[in-house]
């Protein structure tokens, strides 16, 4: 059994007590910042933790560090990531400065579709050897589990081949990873014109493989104009509901598009995006046990509008934070400038944005009783600053990483 005590902590933030499910309205308060603190850890463990006065009774054997000056936070928990593809869509960075929209340059046969031809030539060694390099750039920033979708293959040996890496990079990793079957991310060439053929094939083909194959958590739909309709999302979530699998939506990126309601009704984990969302949206989600996960790094770079989280959080919502990293919309995931936008351009408090990065992103992967907060019985898995006064230079230094060190599972990076 290894020990080990981190010492004279400036703060620990994000310290709970027995919180069950993700945060609404103002209950981020319920997390809690100690001063001058320890933090003791066994193997992969947090054991205790409390103020240096207290401190007594440090077994001879401990592996003591000092952390004069830096601050514990918890492990960022990202719950919406694409980092399997073939190479970046730098090409279509330029159509846009130019003025081309995300539906015209898919039109044309670039975004999604681009990804999938490309990916389908490439071996899963390739695959594997690109994403964990973005893996370990996460890592160095802070994330500690993340949530891989599939989704650019768009056929049955593809998507398997996606999910196949994904199950590598949870056995060459220590981040614990979530896994998404997302075959209905587009409509492939083979199905031009033929959206229903694609989701029959979907249903009826696809879906009873992957799930034999028992590769996936969770089976998400793109929801949205120029994607999948209401109808053909609900027949996806039905069907894979048979097989055990819990949804996870694109919803409501790109037009009003109803993926909110149809997620809520399936009992969605969690809807993604959330640009373009209002009063009906946020009445469905306060009622519901669904997160909304919003990817502030999207709106940034293709220069939609922000979710509106003021509204979200006077009705009650349960928010989560994630960075999307996928190489069209938004080719970064790092989660402290997931944080930045989300304080500067949707007017959260950094408290609000550390909860909805590390025990709401905890909750939308079902990782909340064990990721997420700094609390005994749960994974050692969290952040050491650099020297910081306060949380809030994190997203105020939005260029910078402030991350000293990741320590996952007890592991130091």
């Amino acid at each position: 059994m290894a020990i080990r005590y981190y010492t004279n902590v400036f703060k620990i933030y994000g310290i709970s007590e027995g919180i069950t499910r993700a945060l609404r309205g103002n209950e981020y308060m319920q997390l809690k910042t100690l001063e001058n603190a320890y933090l003791k850890i066994e193997d992969d463990t947090i054991i205790d933790y409390g103020l240096m006065n207290d401190l007594k009774n440090v077994e001879t054997e401990a592996d003591i560090i000092d952390c004069t000056g830096r601050s514990i936070l918890p492990g960022y928990c990202d719950s919406h990531t694409h980092i399997i593809f073939p190479r970046s869509r730098h090409e279509e960075f330029v159509d846009k400065i130019k003025g081309l929209s995300y539906e015209e340059i898919a039109a044309k046969g670039g975004g999604i579709i681009q990804s999938a031809l490309m990916l389908r030539k490439m071996s899963d060694s390739e695959l594997l050897e690109g994403a964990l390099q973005r893996l370990q750039s996460m890592i160095k920033t802070g994330t500690v589990a993340v949530e891989i979708k599939s989704g650019y293959g768009l056929d049955l040996a593809s998507e398997l081949k996606m999910l196949t890496v994904i199950r590598r990079l949870k056995e060459l990793t220590d981040v614990v990873i979530k896994s998404t079957f997302l075959g209905a991310h587009a409509v492939p060439p083979e199905f031009k014109n033929n959206q229903e053929g694609y989701v029959n094939y979907l249903i009826e083909r696809m879906l009873p493989v992957v799930a034999d194959s028992g590769l996936a958590d969770y089976v998400d739909v793109f929801c949205d104009k120029g994607f999948f309709t209401v109808d053909q999302t609900a027949r996806i979530l039905e069907a894979a509901s048979k097989y055990g699998f819990k949804p996870k939506i694109h919803a409501n990126e790109l037009d009003y598009s109803g993926g909110v309601q149809v997620g809520v009704l399936h009992g969605a984990l969690s809807v993604d995006h959330l640009e373009r969302a209002g009063e009906e949206e946020f009445d469905a989600l306060s009622q519901s046990e669904t997160i909304a996960t919003l990817l502030p790094g999207t709106a940034f770079f293709l220069n939609l509008p922000y979710p509106d989280y003021k509204k979200m959080k006077k009705k009650n919502v349960a928010v989560a934070l994630a960075s999307d990293f996928n190489p069209g919309s938004c080719p970064s995931g790092n989660m402290n400038f997931v944080i930045a936008l989300a304080c500067i351009k949707m007017k959260m408090l950094p408290e609000e944005a550390l909860a909805f990065s590390t025990i709401n992103g905890a909750f939308a992967m079902d990782l909340g009783q064990t990721h997420g907060s700094i609390e005994r019985g749960k994974m050692a898995s969290f952040l050491l600053t650099e020297h910081i006064d306060d949380f809030s230079q994190i997203p105020y230094f939005f260029s910078e990483n402030l991350i000293y060190k990741t320590i996952i599972n007890g592991k130091v990076d």
